[in-house]
């Protein structure tokens, strides 16, 4: 179930997701979850830092979560193993 403070990564441009997790800052959250699975994980992590780095310098990596999901391959009826990441992000005084 997805979670109103939660940034899914995907093959947009990295800005785009940075824009996103800013966004949900200037909301008012306190905690944005930055998740992202397989060849997306490197992408996340550089969303993480860009916000921490560039626009956000009061947001802190709180928590990191690395686990492996499995999927069902749409054209077989094989499962594959898949890398996913959470990064969470919070602000701090």
């Amino acid at each position: 179930m997805a979670r109103d403070n939660t940034v899914f990564i995907g093959k947009k441009e990295t800005m785009a997701y940075v824009l996103a997790v800013v966004t949900l800052f200037n909301k008012e959250y306190e905690k944005v979850v930055i998740k992202a699975r397989g060849r997306a994980i490197s992408k996340a992590v550089d969303v993480a830092e860009i916000t921490r780095h560039r626009f956000i310098e009061k947001a802190v990596i709180t928590d990191i979560v690395t686990d492996t999901e499995q999927i069902d391959e749409e054209d077989s009826d094989r499962t594959v193993n898949v890398s996913s990441i959470e990064i969470t992000l919070e602000l701090k005084d």
